[in-house]
């Protein structure tokens, strides 16, 4: 079952609805296909809407979200031939830091996320190898 934000309660209402529709029998008289078409395109038009006037802070808690892709889902979804780096000069490994080297589209690529005590991502790093642009400077 997906977490809804407040702002997204009424997206959570519909596709509730449409979920009650694909779990009915078939009636003959009722056709459910029809009537879940129809509630999927009022739930994307909502969800367009509701996505297209997002306040600051209701980007960041979309940017927060507990189902957000995380670092590994990127990986796991683009990436091939990954090996992750691990290590801090100490011999010990630094949870605030992922990285490692792939293929993406067949390019070799370095990917990097780094974070900060009690805060989001401070950067993400995600570039070709070996270009000068592969290596992205946090802000700030």
């Amino acid at each position: 079952m997906p977490t809804y934000l407040d702002f997204e309660q009424p997206i959570a209402e519909l596709e509730g609805k449409i979920e009650e529709l694909r779990h009915l029998p078939n009636a003959g008289d009722l056709n459910i296909a029809e009537e879940v078409a129809r509630l999927q395109q009022k739930a994307d038009k909502l969800l367009r809407q509701i996505y297209g006037k997002l306040s600051p802070w209701q980007k960041t808690l979309v940017a927060r979200h507990i189902e957000r892709p995380h670092f590994s889902d990127y990986v796991a979804g683009l990436i091939e031939d990954y090996t992750p780096l691990a290590g801090d000069r100490l011999y010990a490994d630094d949870r605030a830091i992922q990285g490692g080297l792939g293929r993406f589209r067949g390019r070799s690529v370095l990917l990097l996320v780094m974070r900060r005590a009690r805060r989001p991502p401070a950067c993400s790093i995600i570039g070709a190898w070996p270009s000068p642009r592969a290596i992205a400077r946090p802000s700030g």
